[in-house]
């Protein structure tokens, strides 16, 4: 049977590990990369260590099967990141700026992240200041978990102070966008990133 519960520093290689069965617009994405840390090195485990009493996972009986992270304020925390996350791993990790977009690695792709984080437009973070990430393994979807982790995790940004929440979902992802859009989420009035939808609620 699986349960959420508030994150442990324990949890950290779950975190990883369904990041990167799920960071291939939602299918597993294992064979894509050589080192399998990276994708989570982004979108997961930051999380877990500088914003902890906002993370939840799904645990059952394989483990962490799922997880839901994020931050009350968007920019505060990107910049704790740059403080404190992105120059360790700038410093084991080359930034291929260099290298032509259409010739670097999938690896290389995320490595150019960690150089040059991508962030959400103003217009987005000025009305919907908080943010989250959500990954759940294929066995748990459409059994309700999704929508359970998105209430425990909203609660918990609104207890927290964010009077509104968005997230950034690919283009390709239709079945992200579907999701999104049953619990409450709406597309941005402006969409000003390529390959990106951008998405909102309200949280007041």
């Amino acid at each position: 049977m699986a349960t959420i519960r508030p994150y442990r520093p324990q949890d950290l290689e779950g975190l990883y590990a369904v990041c990167l069965k799920t960071g291939d617009s939602g299918q597993d994405a294992t064979t894509l990369y050589r080192d399998k840390h990276l994708i989570g090195a982004i979108y997961a485990a930051p999380y877990g260590r500088y914003a902890p009493d906002l993370a939840f996972v799904v645990e059952d009986q394989g483990g962490v099967a799922g997880y839901i992270v994020g931050a009350a304020d968007t920019r505060g925390f990107e910049a704790l990141l740059e403080d404190r996350w992105w120059p360790m791993l700038r410093a084991a990790h080359a930034d291929p700026q260099g290298v032509p977009w259409a010739e670097r690695t999938p690896d290389q792709h995320l490595e150019r992240l960690f150089h040059k984080p991508n962030a959400a437009p103003d217009p987005v973070v000025a009305a919907y200041p908080a943010h989250l990430h959500i990954n759940l393994l294929p066995h748990l979807q459409g059994q309700g978990m999704g929508q359970r982790l998105i209430d425990t995790h909203l609660a918990a940004l609104k207890a927290a102070g964010a009077c509104g929440v968005h997230l950034g979902v690919s283009e390709a992802n239709t079945r992200a966008q579907r999701f999104y859009d049953i619990y409450g989420f709406s597309r941005f009035s402006e969409q000003p990133t390529p390959g990106t939808i951008w998405m909102v609620r309200d949280l007041a």
